[in-house]
């Protein structure tokens, strides 16, 4: 008898999610996780004293568009969610505005300050709304083949569906020009869709604007305690259901005897057997544990990138103090800071002559204004995201050019906040290769695999391996952000990975 029915590899939120469900179908499962704390880029810890830094995402969004929490019962065990509002703080160091979870509230904000572009807020919101919906529909799925017309179709009818569809193929950098004049406007709506990756200007890319309208039907929320605390949960549901989570317990190779995976080698040698094997790693990271004649070409052809984004985390000893609108909202919800267009732009452009971004845009998160329990009294956390930075660089290396990238970032922070480096007590700084070694992000992209149409979908990770089994290998399941619908914390990929083992182990005659 194996020791176990569902072996997990990785304990990042989305492996923890099909844990979850195996466990809570009464299935023996057991997690085996390399680091000492659950969850992966998914987790918390206190690294300056009483400052609690996530290592990794931070706002939680598609994760409140999907049943986990409710199917779960993550509420029971634990978590606690703090709704964020305002989601979004806008800002080109001059004129601020806010994206409240009243859409209608931002809408008036908008013809306040910017005239003629709350109408156009609201136009924007109920056209692509319906596409939107559909987006949702399709990351709680397996994907199918075609996605693209399915989303067109939900989106009109007809020859509207036929000039949708188009409209979807489009940059999203030109949609975001068709309904906004304003750049006050649409350069923070064009910063928040390039958090997946591509440019403004990549064709196919129009959905990363277009589920916009997400936001204001299931908001923005921060777990109480942290980001680590939904993987904690997680892990406390396994548990809760008799299964086990190893921790400092890294996993060397995947077993694979006649063609079916049945369990790991751990680094220290001892096999664990199991009935199925599910990789929550990195698509790399599995095919190396996998014996040479079970990975496929197009495993190791899969698109990774050159880097993507860098994290500068900061402790303080006071609260963040904008130029504008200092307290209390600026502080709340995610500062998304660009002075215009060009300056992503430019930053994409120095990212692909392998230099890191030199005045980068920024997204800054202060959570602490909402949740008390990540710094001490009178104290600040503050985490910084910008982009791009490239994991390969044209001169130098990561170890030597690290302080320039740090100091570039708090420059443009200074923009928006100025006296912010002043008030410094404590940081960690992550570049591409810290992504890399700390957290098994393969040259540093936070999303596996880069965020193109020919990686999503049913082609993510490739043509073969999009419903979340191993091609050539039987009882070898895939999940995380190298699987649909990719990266960001929204758990759909383990629940869809969990709906897949549990319909296969039903078949077979199992629970």
């Amino acid at each position: 008898m194996p020791d176990y029915d569902v072996l997990v590899v990785g304990a990042g939120h989305n492996a923890l999610v099909t844990a979850a469900y195996a466990a809570q179908a009464g299935l023996r499962v057991g997690v085996f996780e390399r680091r000492h704390l659950p969850g992966g880029a998914v987790s918390t810890e206190e690294l300056v004293p009483g400052y609690r830094f996530d290592y990794g995402g931070s706002a939680h969004i598609l994760i409140r568009m999907t049943p986990v929490e409710r199917e779960l019962e993550l509420t029971r065990y634990g978590l606690q969610y703090l709704e964020l509002d305002p989601m979004f703080h806008c800002s080109d160091g001059e004129t601020p505005w806010f994206i409240w979870r009243d859409a209608e509230r931002t809408a008036a904000e908008l013809d306040a300050l910017f005239p003629g572009q709350g109408e156009a807020y609201r136009r924007f919101l109920k056209e692509w709304t319906p596409f939107a919906e559909s987006v949702v529909d399709l990351f709680n799925a397996t994907p199918g083949p075609l996605e693209m017309g399915r989303m067109a179709m939900r989106s009109g009818q007809g020859r509207d569906a036929l000039r949708q569809l188009t409209r979807i193929l489009r940059p999203y950098g030109d949609v975001a020009a068709e309904h906004f004049s304003d750049e006050h406007v649409r350069a923070p709506l064009v910063w928040m869709a390039a958090q997946s990756g591509p440019p403004p200007t990549e064709a196919i890319s129009a959905p990363f604007l277009l589920w916009h309208p997400l936001y204001h039907k299931g908001g923005v929320a921060r777990p109480k305690g942290g980001s680590g605390t939904l993987t904690k949960v997680l892990a406390r549901v396994v548990t809760a259901h008799g299964g086990e989570v190893h921790l400092n317990a890294p996993v060397r190779d995947i077993v694979v005897r006649g063609g079916r995976a049945c369990g790991v080698r751990l680094e220290d040698g001892q096999e664990v057997t199991a009935r199925v094997v599910v990789s929550g790693t990195h698509v790399l990271t599995t095919a190396r544990a996998l014996p040479d004649e079970y990975v496929p070409p197009a495993a190791r052809e899969v698109r990774v990138g050159n880097g993507f984004g860098m994290i500068l985390r900061l402790a303080l000893d006071r609260p963040v103090q904008y130029r504008h609108h200092r307290e209390p909202e600026s502080r709340v919800g995610l500062g998304l800071l660009i002075r215009n267009e060009r300056q992503l732009m430019r930053s994409y452009g120095q990212y692909l002559g392998g230099e890191p971004a030199s005045d980068p845009p920024l997204v800054a998160m202060s959570f602490s204004a909402v949740d008390d329990s990540l710094a001490p009294p009178g104290g600040e956390v503050l985490w910084l995201w910008a982009q791009y930075y490239p994991y390969q660089l044209a001169r130098g290396s990561w170890e030597t050019r690290a302080a320039e990238a740090r100091e570039s970032i708090l420059t443009a922070f200074e923009h928006y906040a100025p006296g912010t480096r002043d008030s410094i007590v404590g940081e960690l700084v992550q570049t591409p290769l810290w992504l890399e070694r700390e957290l098994g992000l393969h040259r540093g992209n936070v999303m596996h695999l880069e965020m193109t149409t020919d990686q999503m979908f049913a082609l993510r990770p490739w043509l073969g391996a999009g419903n979340y089994r191993w091609p050539g290998v039987q009882g070898l399941y895939l999940t995380g952000a190298s699987t649909h619908p990719g990266g960001g914390i929204m758990g759909a990929s383990g629940r869809n990975a969990a709906r897949v083992l549990l319909r296969d182990l039903t078949r077979r005659g199992g629970r």
